[in-house]
């Protein structure tokens, strides 16, 4: 490969950061240790190439514009709704940032990321409305989580995320996870009865 791949290489860097970046919506519930943007965004891609299968998407597609849904809060951290409420001129355009973030990549692969965050900010394809409702289920399961483990003050993120699921697949699936227990995977997995 001749093409200079240093603008790669540190954003590769970049997007680590992503691990240490901590959900910060979560702290106004009073959660100590929030899980990071990237582990949201993983949970966020599997949830969406399972909501993509069973509404007839592209699994593969949807999954992959969740991967980079997030990806510009490397640049602006996680900004919860209250921030955004502050920011100058309000929330940032991830379009915007993403073309910064990719500049000096090779155009093949800078197109191909400029053209994935497009899609999912556009809300138009299956894929992306798929990718959409994961990132609201994914909150939602994760402020249970959160409630289990004492949190009560997460009530409103499993509510307000469940009211914006759109997907009958979304809508089945946040209606399975609200009737499951956390834990019940374990007890199943160890044959216990539930």
């Amino acid at each position: 490969m001749s093409e200079d791949l240093t603008a790669v290489a540190r954003f590769l860097y970049e997007a680590g950061t992503l691990k240490s970046t901590k959900r910060s919506g979560w702290w106004l519930a009073g959660v100590k240790d929030p899980e990071s943007v990237a582990d949201h965004s993983w949970r966020t891609a599997l949830l969406a190439s399972v909501i993509a299968k069973l509404e007839g998407a592209d699994p593969a597609q949807a999954a992959l514009l969740a991967v980079w849904h997030d990806s510009q809060e490397t640049r602006t951290g996680d900004v919860n709704h209250l921030g955004e409420k502050y920011s100058k001129g309000g929330e940032a355009d991830p379009r915007d940032i993403t073309a910064d973030q990719v500049a000096d990549m090779p155009e093949v692969l800078a197109a191909t990321v400029r053209d994935l965050v497009a899609e999912y900010e556009a809300k138009e394809s299956p894929e992306a409305v798929c990718a959409r409702d994961a990132d609201k289920l994914e909150c939602m399961i994760q402020g249970i989580e959160y409630r289990a483990q004492g949190y009560i003050n997460v009530q409103r993120w499993i509510d307000n995320s469940r009211g914006r699921i759109t997907t009958k697949s979304g809508q089945a699936i946040a209606d399975a996870v609200l009737a499951t227990g956390s834990l019940d995977w374990l007890r199943s997995a160890l044959g216990e009865e539930l």
